[in-house]
């Protein structure tokens, strides 16, 4: 999400019935800039994608401005994604409808007469349409001017109404209508002030239903409309949306690739690779499947070695450092993993300050504003060179405790990006020996470090998980200009006095003795054993970001003994039976989660966990139900709500011990998840390129590592290994997609 126009607006919002996302707010702001990506996972049979701008209210609920849908047939008609700004709609409450319809139709000829019977038996995730979270829904069902209604069910978003409703159907009807559809079957939340809200409607062909029963669950549409855009009076979004379809298996699937590519030299298949933007996503995926198998160092050393993944560095005639952007080291890459809590536990607490203080710190003539001086003094306005004065001087007081805190974090620094940094110093001294680049072994090393990572971060610390919400124009303007300083001392000052900013020229006195303490510091970096590195990130499961322990639990801290103490529990992973949302209306608290677990004697029990927003809970679920997926004893089905006043809160029934009112996520092999490394969905990535590589009639042709045996008679076992290796694949994916279409073509849970 990039920014909006025109919109009184704070926060964005995108979802599908089971998936959702929410940027941070922007507070006070008609044209806010978010600048946030999200991954979404989404079941292949999705129908589309909405994005909702919402104005956030302290009190109540937040409001709804407007929104974009995006059906999967508009994303898909663009491979390389849409990238424009599109008029917000307004909401139509009839068209935000959700969920499904559990029906069994049929029609029995009796005598003198056909009768058409509808079994109207549950529904489940409706939208709540009152205050409490849920709905009063009830079926209307119409055929041939006859309509009948089911009872009311009161205060559920999966009712069960288990009714038969039956239409007498008069032969010169049916001869007279059989291609429109004569049945509808409507969903509704009943009011007793006020008219009902309209929950869905699914509807059939008479002549469908008289060839053969129909019988399933059914996804409920809204009524038909011809949406339109307001004209954008409602304001504009601008969006970057790319759907990339896939298949991701269960992880032993992928293992024989994994353990193929640890073997072979990587670049081969990149080299086979025919675009270069396909060959930068390749190049990626292998840094993470490397990294999640503890090889990352080694690998990232011989990319160091290869020119044609070199970068020009500052004075240099040629190339001489490699792919920064493809490094695991970037916390985009592998947050939980690697970057996040280096940077957390150095930056953090001076990010926290400076949003706290809010100051004005302005150091460009073109941007001071006068009018702003009488909040930084009680003495009247200030003059412009005032102002200067006193922003540089907050600016040195806020660099120096930030160069401070980096210069002191060599302890703090991840082993594995040390010793990553002490090869690729070690590479630019070695190809570049002479005196004049003596500098280049540590731009090559602060050129990540400083401009990639540290910079970033202070520039937008919410996308890096430094803050929750975005900065207020104010605390952004001093970020951006702490940005500026930090990339120049990362750049060692060589490009000091050089540039357009000539206004930043008063903070270089402080950034030029900078320099010499940052060489200082980075020489301290690379002194590190390059055995400890490597082992840093061995036997480590980097699908999860969990708190797993070795034995396969997962671990947390809670309150106990009349919150006085803290006590640590944990639940085996192997006895996790189902982890699922939690209706809102439960508990009345939102982004709740819940993980059934069964004991020895077969007894479940039920922990219930709220999380901070939708994005932690969605990371959250996703890592959790990857870590489970194998568990024996998963459970088919559960309840969304909680049983509270001796019935649950979401079907309404009385008995604690009765089966779940909707089914799990047990038996998800889709992709579900989202975790910063994973290394099925990379290994799917690079089988599909490999794959593309193959149908267009290339020869692959591996470099072994093992010199042992002759070097062709290796190639070649290589080369006939893959291609067994992504046969077994297609069989894989293959079946996978049958039994897909069987489960479809039932349609019964």
């Amino acid at each position: 999400f990039n920014s909006a126009s025109a919109l009184g607006i704070e926060h964005l919002s995108l979802s599908l019935p089971l998936c959702a996302c929410r940027t941070a707010t922007v507070w006070k702001n008609l044209n806010p800039f978010w600048g946030e990506e999200y991954t979404l996972h989404l079941p292949l049979g999705f129908h589309s994608l909405t994005f909702y701008v919402l104005d956030e209210d302290t009190i109540g609920h937040d409001d709804v401005i407007g929104k974009i849908s995006l059906s999967k047939e508009q994303i898909s008609s663009h491979p390389r994604g849409i990238d424009s700004w599109i008029n917000l709609t307004r909401v139509d409450p009839n068209e935000e409808v959700q969920g499904e319809i559990r029906l069994e139709l049929w029609v029995l000829e009796e005598p003198h007469r056909r009768v058409l019977h509808c079994h109207v038996i549950e529904a489940r995730d409706l939208a709540p349409r009152d205050i409490s979270g849920t709905s009063d829904p009830f079926a209307r069902v119409s055929c041939n001017g006859q309509t009948l209604e089911t009872a009311i069910i009161k205060k559920t978003r999966f009712p069960h109404w288990d009714e038969v409703l039956e239409f007498d159907l008069e032969e010169r009807e049916l001869e007279k209508e059989t291609r429109g559809p004569l049945l509808s079957m409507e969903v509704w939340d009943w009011d007793m002030v006020g008219k009902n809200d309209f929950l869905g409607q699914v509807e059939f062909s008479l002549d469908t239903l008289q060839k053969s029963p129909v019988k399933g669950w059914f996804r409920l549409l809204p009524f038909p409309s011809a949406e339109e855009d307001a004209g954008g009076k409602l304001g504009a979004l601008r969006l970057k949306v790319q759907l990339a379809e896939d298949r991701i298996l269960p992880s032993m699937y992928y293992q024989p690739l994994i353990e193929l590519l640890e073997h072979v030299t990587p670049l081969a298949i990149l080299e086979e690779i025919g675009s270069v933007e396909s060959r930068q996503d390749v190049a990626m995926k292998l840094v993470k499947i490397f990294l999640g198998q503890g090889l990352a160092v080694p690998f990232l050393d011989y990319l160091n070695l290869l020119p044609s993944f070199f970068s020009s560095l500052p004075g240099l005639p040629c190339p001489c450092f490699p792919l920064i952007s493809l490094s695991s080291l970037d916390p985009s890459c592998s947050p939980q993993v690697v970057g996040m809590p280096y940077l957390n536990e150095v930056l953090k607490p001076i990010i926290n300050r400076i949003f706290e203080e809010k100051k004005y710190v302005e150091l460009d003539p073109c941007k001071i504003e006068m009018n702003r001086t009488r909040r930084i003094s009680f003495k009247g306005s200030l003059s412009e060179a005032q102002i200067r004065e006193s922003s540089l001087e907050l600016l040195k007081g806020y660099l120096s405790d930030i160069m401070e805190s980096i210069i002191g974090s060599v302890e703090k620094c991840p082993p594995i990006m040390r010793v990553a940094f002490k090869q690729l110093h070690k590479r630019v001294e070695d190809q570049f020996p002479e005196a004049e680049h003596e500098d280049m072994k540590y731009i090559a090393i602060s050129g990540f470090l400083f401009l990639r990572f540290f910079a970033p971060a202070i520039l937008t610390p919410k996308l890096f998980n430094l803050r929750d919400q975005h900065a207020d124009p104010r605390t952004s303007r001093t970020l951006l200009l702490l940005a500026k300083a930090v990339q120049s001392i990362g750049n060692l000052g060589l490009q000091l006095g050089h540039g357009k900013e000539q206004w930043m020229a008063p903070l270089h006195p402080f950034i030029i003795p900078c320099v010499s303490h940052v060489k200082d510091f980075l020489d301290k970096l690379i002194d590190v054993d390059s055995e400890k590195g490597e082992s840093s990130c061995l036997n480590r499961d980097p699908s999860s970001h969990l708190p797993c322990s070795p034995q396969g639990t997962i671990s947390w801290w809670g309150l106990g003994g009349g919150l006085i103490l803290q006590v640590r529990s944990s639940i085996p992973i192997q006895r996790i039976c189902a982890v699922e949302r939690v209706d809102e209306n439960a508990f009345q608290q939102p982004h709740m989660m819940q993980i059934i677990t069964q004991d020895a004697e077969g007894q479940l029990h039920t922990m219930y966990i709220q999380c901070k927003n939708v994005n932690e809970l969605n990371q959250w679920l996703s890592a959790i139900r990857k870590a489970s997926i194998y568990n024996e004893r998963m459970l088919p089905s559960c309840h969304p709500g909680a049983f509270r006043g001796s019935r649950w809160t979401c079907c309404l029934q009385a008995d604690r011990t009765v089966h779940g009112c909707s089914r799990t996520h047990s038996a998800v092999t889709l992709g579900d998840w989202s975790d910063p490394l994973d290394p099925d969905a990379e290994a799917q990535m690079v089988y599909g390129q490999l794959l593309l590589v193959l149908r267009a009639g290339c020869i692959i042709s591996l470099s072994p590592a093992d010199h042992e045996r002759s070097f062709q008679d290796c190639r070649m076992a290589a080369t006939a290994r893959l291609l067994d290796v992504i046969q077994d694949l297609e069989r894989a994916h293959s079946a996978f997609e049958r039994r897909e279409k069987e489960e479809a073509a039932t349609e019964s849970y």
